[in-house]
């Protein structure tokens, strides 16, 4: 009776052992961590579970809501409310399929992430994706010092 479980335990280890570690994702131009462009608040408390902080307000654009998850660095915009507008991390454990993410060095993001360029914005560094223009899905990787130190993916409103 004991071998039985005693190989049925060991089979289990090897199994946990053999699996991939699961990351939070940050997808180009599409989302981080489980929470997508478009995706509604109910998607986003399916994938991500209840947020440790909720905001809501008013801006120049409208009604907007914003969950926090704390202990993920993570923060998702709602602009208008309904639909996720934008996503970002302040958190180290989100990462591109090429390993850049909040952390790495400028020149990762420049180079591992496919369509990105780096320039200085009215003081700020960003390596971006796309060119700012209304409407259009982009990925922001803000760098302080060298490093990136949040990344933002999300719709360009204005």
């Amino acid at each position: 009776m004991l071998r039985p479980v005693l190989t049925l335990a060991a089979g289990l280890a090897a199994s946990l052992a053999a699996a991939p570690a699961a990351h939070a994702v940050i997808q180009v131009d599409r989302g981080i961590a489980g929470a997508r462009i478009g995706n509604t608040q109910a998607q986003v408390r399916a994938a991500l579970g209840p947020p440790s902080r909720v905001a809501r307000g008013t801006n120049e654009f409208g009604r907007f809501v914003v969950f926090r998850y704390e202990g993920a660095g993570i923060r998702v915009t709602f602009q208008g409310a309904r639909r996720v507008t934008t996503v970002s991390t302040t958190g180290l454990g989100d990462r591109t399929p090429r390993g850049v993410g909040v952390g790495s060095p400028e020149g990762d993001a420049d180079t591992k992430v496919s369509g990105v360029m780096c320039e200085s914005i009215g003081g700020d560094r960003l390596c971006h994706t796309g060119d700012f223009s209304a409407g259009q899905r982009i990925t922001v990787f803000i760098i302080r010092a060298g490093r990136v130190s949040r990344v933002d993916v999300g719709i360009v409103i204005d």
